[in-house]
Parts: C-alpha cells; sequence; structure tokens
C-alpha cells in the first residue's frame, strides 16, 4: 500500500530546474486504468497548461486497452483533466505568469489505490548549464567507480 512508481520523465530533470513540486490526480476512464496498470503510458513528450483555473495534461500517449469494449471512442493522445484544489491551481498560474516558469509532468505513480501525476515547475536550462549538468554526472560516476573497487 505504498507508493508504486509507474514512469517518470527522466528529460524534465536535465531540460529544467524544478523549483517546486506538486502532486495531482488525473481523470481517466476504465480502459486507460487499465493500460497505466500494464506500464503502457509514456509522459516524456507531455506538458501541462491552465485554461479557465483548470489544469491539463496535454500530449500524453496511454495506449488503448486492446480487451476494452467501448476502445473506439478513446483517444490516447487526449488531454486529460488534472485534479487539484483551486489554491494549488491559482498559486501554481501566478507563479507560471510571474515568474515565467514552465509545469512539466514529472512522475506518474500509483498512491495506494489512486493514481497520482508528480508536477514541478521548472525553469528551462540554458545549454551551458546542461553542459554542468553531464560535467557533474560524469565526475560523480567517476567517483563511485574509485569506491567500487
Amino acid at each position: 500500500m505504498g507508493i508504486d512508481l509507474i514512469t517518470s520523465n527522466k528529460k524534465a530533470y536535465f531540460n529544467y530546474e524544478i523549483l517546486q513540486i506538486y502532486e495531482a490526480g488525473l481523470e481517466l476512464f476504465g480502459p486507460e486504468v487499465k493500460s497505466i496498470r500494464n506500464h503502457d503510458i509514456s509522459i516524456n513528450e507531455a506538458f501541462i497548461i491552465i485554461r479557465k483555473g483548470e489544469a491539463f495534461l496535454i500530449n500524453s500517449n496511454i495506449k488503448k486497452y486492446e480487451f476494452a469494449n467501448f476502445v473506439q471512442g478513446v483517444d490516447p493522445f487526449r488531454t486529460r483533466k488534472l485534479l487539484l484544489h483551486k489554491k494549488e491551481i491559482k498559486k501554481i498560474l501566478s507563479r507560471v505568469q510571474l515568474e515565467s516558469l514552465t509545469i512539466v509532468p514529472l512522475k506518474l505513480y500509483f498512491n495506494g489505490n489512486y493514481i497520482k501525476l508528480e508536477i514541478g515547475l521548472g525553469r528551462g536550462k540554458k545549454l551551458h548549464d546542461k553542459r554542468e549538468t553531464i560535467k557533474k554526472r560524469d565526475s560523480e560516476r567517476k567517483e563511485m567507480r574509485k569506491y567500487k573497487y
């Protein structure tokens, strides 16, 4: 009854400096939940927008569940509503507008029986910041190799 990771967006931490993290629920249909249980989902190309006081996950790919009866009506790339409190949405929207941040999906996981999406407010990294990240990662690997033997 703990947290079971389904998928994560590893590129998000490389492309963005994550400043704050929120947890959101997803509005899903039954066959989509079954596909997620089979790990047939991708959030690498997904992004989040806020329209009319509601948050939406766009461009996430949940494959069609092959044994579902009403598969013809569910689009794998459809826009899915995120379940957040109004105060959280207002806080996120104000930070995005004032500081020109981006809302990025980070992880999708089970929290008990519920599917949760971890979203982060991030500032895009410049090319030299990405190079620093690569250098830091390589130096950490070299250090770990020294201690390994």
